[in-house]
């Protein structure tokens, strides 16, 4: 369905997309969801967000997909659901974000939706009680309330936040293929080095090492630094993944990395028009230049 102008009184908020630079898929927990620690950082591309009134729950978008299964549709209702509140809204979802593309799309649209209905219905629910509510609906919704960027543990809903200074340049890139984050995990967890991966603590360390080497700009030493445990598995099985970082490595990137489950790869490039001139040797591949997000581009 299209999504329609909203002509009512109503409120408008952005939800931002995200990059890993770094990830460790550690031990699965007794609730079948893995421990992980990983280095998240919001970025500059968004779904938009329009929230009115409405005697029923609707969600107007897009997307092809059944209601039931969109995240933002998802996080009203279980709102409804702890609040007992019997009020309705129409939220009209402007999608930027793809698809399956490891950049938070549902979860960040998910986090927006708690955080927009709680304004609209006056819930006067703080970021903690949000926070928890859409840690019911995904891992990764809990991090887009620590906006910008955070160190993410548990399963993703122990957060550190983190400010990395300086902006970046990325050149995202999305092969056709989305990559589902149930099939990401299960391949993980059948690679016989689950149980051999680096400590706990080492991981840590370097996610430490890496806050610093952003913030000092040391791109060599970050370089050496950035990783992501789902990677080898998901090119395995999508060699274009490979194909597309060795691309961006090659049109002057100065590093690559897939991000979260895949299937994007981003590029961190100098500058813009360095990334836009990059951006024209993946023709017929979805990509966007964007900038990574700072304390001086969100707010509450």
């Amino acid at each position: 369905m299209d999504p329609s102008p909203v002509t009512c009184p109503s409120l408008t908020l952005k939800a931002p997309a995200k990059i890993n630079w770094s990830l460790y898929v550690l031990d699965k927990r007794a609730d079948s969801y893995h421990n992980i620690i990983s280095l998240m950082q919001c970025i500059g591309l968004y779904d938009t967000l329009t929230f009115c009134h409405s005697e029923q729950l609707e969600v107007v978008t897009d997307m092809d997909i059944p209601p039931e299964q969109n995240l933002a549709f998802k996080a009203a209702q279980i709102l409804q659901q702890v609040t007992g509140t019997k009020k309705g809204a129409r939220i009209v979802l402007k999608k930027e974000i793809p698809s399956g593309a490891g950049l938070g799309g549902g979860s960040s649209d998910a986090a927006c939706a708690l955080a927009g209905l709680n304004k609209l219905w006056d819930l006067g629910l703080d970021y903690s009680r949000l926070k928890a509510i859409g840690s019911n609906l995904g891992s990764d919704v809990p991090f887009f309330f620590d906006c910008p960027s955070a160190m993410a543990e548990g399963r993703g809903e122990i957060l550190t936040p983190l400010d990395i200074g300086p902006p970046y340049t990325l050149l995202l890139v999305k092969p056709s293929i989305s990559v589902s984050t149930a099939w990401a995990y299960g391949a993980r967890e059948g690679a016989k080095r689950l149980v051999e991966l680096t400590k706990t603590g080492n991981n840590v360390d370097n996610i430490k090492l890496i806050f610093k080497a952003l913030n000092t700009r040391d791109l060599s030493l970050l370089k050496s630094l950035v990783h992501n445990d789902f990677e080898d598995n998901v090119i395995q099985r999508y060699p274009v993944i490979g194909i597309l970082k060795e691309g961006l490595l090659e049109a002057g990137a100065a590093l690559a990395l897939m991000s979260g489950s895949g299937s994007t790869v981003f590029g961190l490039f100098k500058d813009r028009p360095m990334a836009v001139k990059a951006a024209g040797r993946f023709p017929g591949y979805w990509n966007r230049v964007v900038e990574t997000l700072t304390s001086a581009d969100t707010n509450k």
